[in-house]
């Protein structure tokens, strides 16, 4: 799915979305794109009216950044020394 066909999907449904709801809905439209190999960066410039989308990305980047974090320290303490 292309980045720009997600944006006409999610600008005809949104008014369809509880204003409540949206905050999820976005964040599982960002998930997709991303799980589907979209680039942040090209999220972040279709989508750049949209405040909801930009939340959620934000928001996935900021979690995703903390879990390669905790990642780099799980490899750096658990290495095995050869000697």
């Amino acid at each position: 799915m292309s980045v720009e066909l997600a944006k006409e999907i999610w600008s005809e449904l949104r008014r369809h979305i509880n204003t409540v709801d949206r905050d999820e809905a976005a964040e599982t439209l960002v998930a997709v794109l991303i799980d589907n190999d979209v680039d942040a960066d090209e999220i972040k410039s279709v989508f750049k009216s949209e405040s909801d989308i930009k939340r959620a990305l934000a928001s996935y980047l900021k979690d995703h950044a903390e879990d390669d974090d905790d990642d780099e320290e799980y490899d750096e303490d658990d290495e095995i020394d050869d000697y």
